[in-house]
């Protein structure tokens, strides 16, 4: 648990376990614990890179606009700072959005990646998630002090009165807009995609998302033949508790595990 320098951003990382490396990308003002329910059983067969993204829990860096391209960068310096010329990757919501850029803009340092209630283009979220999204700003930040997502950041961040600037730069990039469906047809690695059924997502755009990765377009047959890329919808599970099921790490080490069909 500790920092590293990444292009002049101290960027918090955290390591658990032994064995392949997979790198956690939590969501929206999250930070590395959001993944504390499903560590262990994750840390059982992987050595997990848990990160603190820029501008949220222990890594600073609200100087500058979030984007998830920028994100994504610094992602790829924390690997190449780690000396880890290759990683799997699972992101979840925000996280999810920073793995797959990470994923299109460094192809070659991904192996595998996983993709937790993440959309391929902004209007991929209901309409409503959208229209809450958009009013992300400073009075909303005012509006989630005492919440447990304010305590954890006034407890952990490097500047703790930044609250009401991170919600700011949030608000922002989750107002632009992006269609990434045409790079992520271009993906070379697997994906696995993991949506609850009752997610901020609607199923149709998990399908959409899978055809787009050679998925869902005729029968595997006998043989089962299939992509390499794979599709999970969780059953009785949100946004906001698929992270924390223990579903969760059921359909991700299977997929981590088992031996590749294309190269990867």
């Amino acid at each position: 648990m500790t920092y590293a320098d990444v292009g002049g951003l101290r960027i918090w990382y955290e390591e658990h376990g032994t064995g392949r490396p997979l790198v956690l990308l939590h969501g929206g003002y999250g930070s590395t614990e959001t993944f504390a329910p499903v560590r262990q059983a994750l840390a059982a067969r992987r050595r997990l890179i848990a990160v603190d993204l820029r501008g949220h829990g222990r890594t600073g860096g609200l100087d500058r606009p979030l984007r998830y391209e920028s994100m994504a960068d610094d992602v790829a310096g924390l690997l190449r700072l780690l000396g880890l010329p290759r990683a799997d990757v699972l992101g979840y919501s925000l996280g999810g959005g920073v793995a797959l850029r990470t994923a299109i803009q460094y192809p070659a340092l991904v192996r595998r990646l996983v993709l937790v209630s993440t959309p391929f283009r902004r209007r991929g979220w209901y309409p409503e998630t959208l229209a809450a999204m958009s009013a992300h700003d400073e009075r909303a930040a005012e509006r989630m002090r005492g919440t447990p997502p304010y305590e954890r950041y006034a407890r952990v961040a490097p500047r703790p009165q930044d609250w009401p600037l991170l919600w700011a730069r949030s608000g922002e990039l989750l107002r632009r807009d992006y269609d990434w469906s045409a790079e992520v047809a271009a993906l070379p690695m697997p994906v696995l995609l993991v949506f609850a059924d009752a997610d901020e997502i609607p199923v149709s755009h998990a399908a959409e998302f899978f055809g787009l990765l050679g998925g869902g377009h005729r029968d595997a047959g006998g043989d089962g033949d299939r992509p390499a890329s794979r599709l999970a919808v969780l059953p009785g599970l949100t946004h906001y508790d698929v992270v924390a099921s223990p579903a969760l790490p059921a359909a991700v080490l299977p997929f981590l595990t088992r031996p590749a069909r294309t190269p990867g």
